[in-house]
């Protein structure tokens, strides 16, 4: 089950490390301010994967005349700022 903790803005400087392994945990921390309800300290919700540079490689194709707009097909895409 998991345990509300409830600290001061203080006292989170000195046991940061310990409040965020307890927040990772699956525990509520409860960061308070003048006696009131500041912040909660949770753990991200979602993980990354770290990017391979190269894994797509041979999977994407481009067409032979890719780099060859003519003015009008840029002219279509005129930008106003």
């Amino acid at each position: 089950m998991t345990e509300r903790i409830e600290v001061s803005m203080s006292e989170t400087q000195s046991r940061f490390f310990e409040l965020a392994d307890r927040a990772w945990q699956g525990d509520r921390v409860v960061i308070f301010k003048d006696g009131k309800p500041y912040l909660d300290l949770l753990p991200c919700a979602k993980t990354y994967r770290v990017r391979t540079p190269g894994r797509l490689k041979g999977k994407i194709r481009l067409s032979a005349d890719f780099d060859s707009a003519s003015q009008s097909e840029f002219d279509e895409f005129d930008l106003q700022c």
